[in-house]
């Protein structure tokens, strides 16, 4: 079986993301994911080791254990007909981007915060990001929207899209995994700062690549958009790196650039 994707079936990936988005009530291997994870997290933490060693065993059978699971379906698929192998493959890679719910999510925000207020437009938001967003003016909702909108753009669409061209859906399933670690466990409180410690770094690993490219495709959006190609390009290679994250701030300050506003600043979490 070839590693790299049809290039259809990564079409016709994005096209029913763009069509479908995310529906809750369809089967969802991401989903499985974070259900595998809170079944198995007691589990690891029984191991008579310390809390980073446990939680690295932890992402060292998830990982590899989603990537060979996704690789034995598209063989066996292969094995029945190279059209169902085709359709597998689309939806696994489907199933890897959240192009729409992402812009829908965001819109959300927008159209609550001008609607209906404030107070309803937190909640939005609360439901996006992990930010305490009780005190958050109507400037810090909007900030922190398009945020979440820089740095889920990386998670959620192009470093998906970077694995499945490196290793197909198998590879993109993996990175899936590892950013649903990530969000789960790779929190810097008493609970998961050290049974979290390897997730988070893996996931900073796989973003650090994607992080970067960010910036070129988001300044060229910038410039054919509003012809801000430089104030995108500069401000993320000015900005980029002061940022608490290895790889959030390139994005978000490409963003900045581009939309010329500023973000960014203290952030309160739970």
């Amino acid at each position: 079986m070839p590693w790299f994707p049809s290039p259809w079936a990564l079409l016709l990936a994005f096209a029913l993301d763009l069509i479908l988005g995310d529906p809750p009530s369809l089967p969802h291997p991401v989903r499985w994911m974070g259900r595998a994870i809170e079944v198995l997290e007691p589990w690891f933490r029984k191991i008579p080791v310390n809390r980073v060693l446990s939680g690295a065993c932890l992402t060292a059978v998830l990982v590899p254990g989603t990537f060979v699971l996704a690789w034995l379906g598209l063989q066996l698929a292969l094995l029945i007909h190279p059209w169902l192998r085709f359709c597998l493959e689309a939806i696994f890679l489907y199933y890897c981007f959240s192009l729409r719910s992402l812009a829908a999510a965001a819109g959300d925000v927008y159209r609550t915060l001008t609607t209906k207020g404030l107070e309803p437009a937190r909640g939005k938001l609360q439901m996006i990001v992990g930010r305490d967003v009780a005190q958050l003016s109507e400037t810090g909702v909007v900030r922190g929207t398009v945020e979440t909108v820089a740095e889920n753009f990386v998670d959620g669409v192009l470093s998906p899209l970077f694995y499945a061209v490196l290793g197909g859906a198998p590879l993109a399933l993996a990175f899936k995994i590892i950013n649903t670690l990530d969000s789960m466990i790779g929190y810097k409180n008493e609970v998961y700062r050290e049974f979290g410690l390897i997730a988070a770094r893996l996931d900073d690993a796989a973003n650090w690549i994607p992080a970067r490219l960010s910036v070129l495709i988001i300044s060229l959006a910038s410039w054919l958009l509003w012809g801000r190609l430089q104030s995108s390009l500069q401000t993320a290679f000015r900005e980029g790196k002061n940022h608490a994250s290895p790889n959030a701030g390139y994005s978000e300050a490409a963003f900045a650039g581009a939309l010329q506003v500023k973000l960014g600043g203290p952030n309160h979490y739970q």
